[in-house]
């Protein structure tokens, strides 16, 4: 109970720089990120129910996902302001809508794209059990590991949420945080 009021309470002082940053970046798109301001995709979400993670779009529109759940991100689709937009972890920002309609919260394993997440499912040993608590916008594996591609790196990043999990405090959550703001203050995004 109090950590999803901390969450609400956090993403409500947080609406209002989402607003402002919308604004920026509707009027920069047009020549560093051609298209739409958001990108909506598919994630597994608590209990393994998927829902529609929000973020602002930083690579360029495809009809639908094709690398598979073992292939590296597709680096060559990131625009130019996308680059900034990765490495400055502005594009999660939007998440707090998905944290205020109870989707995410602001600290939990990060919610992995639904079709890659099912292949986890038969592959991962926990991955499943990952998935008891809300996913969030930052969580143990995303400070300590950084970003995961493939099946034997999830299996790290496994560990890592399943400890938090099992660890998880005030303490740990404060820890949390304070090596997200580490990770954007040094630019550390993918």
């Amino acid at each position: 109970m109090t950590k999803r009021s901390f969450d609400i309470i956090m993403s409500l002082a947080l609406l209002p720089f989402l607003a402002i940053l919308a604004v920026a970046l509707l009027i920069l798109n047009p020549f560093y990120n051609k298209g739409s301001l958001f990108f909506v995709q598919r994630r597994m979400g608590r209990n393994c129910e998927p829902f529609q993670a929000i973020k602002f779009r930083s690579m360029t529109d495809v009809p639908q996902v094709s690398r598979s759940a073992d292939c590296p991100l597709e680096v060559d689709r990131i625009t130019p302001l996308g680059g900034f937009l990765r490495k400055s972890r502005i594009d999660e920002l939007p998440q707090i809508l998905n944290v205020l309609r109870g989707d995410m919260s602001l600290i939990g394993p990060r919610p992995d794209y639904y079709d890659h997440a099912v292949h986890y499912l038969e592959q991962v040993r926990g991955y499943r059990q990952r998935h008891a608590v809300r996913p969030g916008i930052s969580g143990l594996a995303q400070t300590e590991l950084g970003y995961i591609e493939g099946v034997e790196a999830t299996k790290r990043k496994v560990s890592a949420d399943l400890y938090y999990i099992t660890h998880t405090d005030l303490l740990m959550e404060a820890w949390i945080v304070w090596r997200t703001i580490s990770v954007v203050v040094k630019r550390g995004g993918a």
